[in-house]
Order: structure tokens, then C-alpha cells, then sequence
């Protein structure tokens, strides 16, 4: 089957896309966008977390022939061509990257909570980041980089 979608404001098209495949193996194998992850595969760590129309969602679990004629956003589409997204800079500072392979997601759903919630509470940002899972940290650095970008962006 043929997927064309929008990723990350420019119209992509992948040929001979099988039904079974995912979003997230469209993502990274046929567009060569591999900043999601695939980790579980089974939507439990958040590692591969994208906008599907806006809404937050993990790619692993949907299919690529679901994206025909959709709107997707990676953690690529965040930063604005040479500059990095106020929440992208935020974890590089606040230390909130270790082996790395967890932050696309983790950085995607903190900007999903921000747009929703400007300055969240800290329970408000545990509950958003409750999907991701990181083996590297103890969340403490990866809450201060919330906090962070959420006082930069809005003020």
C-alpha cells in the first residue's frame, strides 16, 4: 500500500508500505527519521511517543496505514530548522539525557503537557511523563528539565 502523510510540515511517501507495519518503522526505516525509538514495541515505554493530528500517541502501536493523509510531528519536527526546541535545550541543561535512548519520547510528551499546561506542578508533570520510561535516571533531572522549559517558555 502507498502512505502519504505529512511529517513534520513536508508531504512523505512511502511505496509498498505492508499493512502489518508500523507507524513508527515507516518513521524510522522508510523516511530515515530515527529519533523515535523502538524500545517495547507494546506502547508501555513512551520511547517512541509522536503527534498523530495534534494528539500524543506511540507510534508502535499504530499502524502506517492508518497515517494516509495525516498530520504527524517527531521529536525532529520540534526544533526550528538549526535551533533547538526551548524543552530540547532545557533537558541538555538540566542533565536530563544519559544514554539518550529514552529523551525523544520523554521530550516530545513534556512539549505535549507544556502546550497543554504552561506551568504544571510537579504532580502534573510525574502523571504526563507517567508513560515514559527511563533506566538510566531517578526522573529527578528529567523534572527539573520540565520545570525548566516551562518557566523559559513562558516568560
Amino acid at each position: 500500500m502507498k502512505v502519504s502523510c505529512s511529517v513534520n510540515g513536508q508531504v512523505l511517501v512511502a511505496d509498498d508500505v505492508w499493512e502489518g507495519e508500523s507507524l513508527l518503522y515507516v518513521l524510522r526505516e522508510r523516511f530515515g527519521l530515527y529519533g523515535s525509538k523502538n524500545a517495547c514495541e507494546q506502547g508501555e515505554c513512551g520511547s517512541c511517543s509522536v503527534y498523530l493530528d495534534g494528539v500524543l500517541v506511540c507510534a508502535c502501536l499504530v499502524l502506517g496505514g492508518q497515517v494516509n493523509g495525516r498530520e504527524i510531528l517527531t521529536v525532529e519536527g520540534l526544533s526550528h530548522r538549526t535551533a533547538l526546541h526551548p524543552v530540547q535545550t532545557a533537558f541538555v541543561e538540566a542533565g536530563a539525557v544519559q544514554c539518550g535512548f529514552c529523551t525523544p519520547g520523554l521530550v516530545v510528551a513534556a512539549h505535549d503537557l507544556l502546550r497543554r499546561v504552561p506551568d504544571p506542578t510537579e504532580a502534573q508533570i510525574r502523571e504526563a511523563l507517567a508513560g515514559n520510561i527511563c533506566r538510566c535516571t531517578g526522573y529527578a533531572k528529567i523534572i527539573d528539565a520540565v520545570q525548566l522549559a516551562a518557566g523559559r517558555m513562558s516568560g
